[in-house]
């Protein structure tokens, strides 16, 4: 039996280092969803349909097979096969991903590939829906969050690092419209699951955060 953790919470809470972290720790595989999406995205390009097409959208994707393997410990996603990695991070893959993403044909094939990839992998996984949707008997659910102040902050201490110009109100403006959106979509609302343990990180460090988790698995 595989063993499955899902980390879902809104964004800029970290769960994506921290769902790394853990996975690496653990000789787990790290599900990245989003790459996931990217492949998609790049199989519909290769079948020339435009990002407005939602009936051939929704019809091309029934025939992708996107899957995550480690090689030497890097991540490679396989499309149909192929290992396609190094071609996922262009603008033209960026940009369909963000319009085919929301069709619900792609997240239904996509949520049936992670679920049959967590199915035979012990696999960490972390999102929005995870613990309530893909993966809703997984063996440890956490719900990551922080003070919306403190997200802000931390996505404005990172761009600053990168050299970019950023405005803190802004940000925290856009991460609480983000918020609201994902809280309130129609498809797979971000919530916390019944089951989950609330993990407030505000004045966590990562370290403590992935040490809690890690706790969590052990105490199973």
């Amino acid at each position: 039996m595989s063993y499955q953790i899902a980390i879902d919470g809104p964004a800029g809470a970290g769960k994506s280092t921290v769902a790394k972290a853990v996975a690496e720790r653990l000789g787990y595989i790290y599900v990245d969803t989003g790459a996931m999406y990217r492949a998609m995205a790049l199989y519909l390009l290769r079948r020339h349909i435009d990002a407005a097409d939602a009936e051939g959208i929704s019809e091309a994707s029934r025939h992708a097979d996107i899957t995550i393997s480690y090689v030497d410990g890097a991540q490679q996603v396989l499309l149909n096969g192929e290992n396609v990695t190094g071609l996922l991070r262009t603008e033209e893959v960026g940009n369909m991903a963000s319009a085919s993403s929301v069709n619900p044909d792609v997240r239904k094939k996509l949520v049936e590939l992670q679920q049959a990839l967590a199915a035979r992998e012990n696999v960490v996984m972390d999102g929005r829906d995870i613990g309530t949707c893909v993966l809703p008997d997984a063996n440890v659910k956490v719900y990551l969050t922080a003070s919306t102040g403190c997200r802000a902050k931390r996505r404005y201490d990172e761009l600053s690092a990168k050299g970019e110009d950023c405005n803190l109100e802004e940000i925290e403006a856009d991460i609480r419209e983000r918020d609201e959106r994902d809280m309130t979509r129609e498809f797979s609302p971000l919530r916390q699951a019944g089951d989950a343990v609330l993990v407030d990180s505000s004045d966590m460090t990562v370290e403590e955060v992935i040490g809690k988790i890690i706790s969590l698995v052990q105490g199973k």
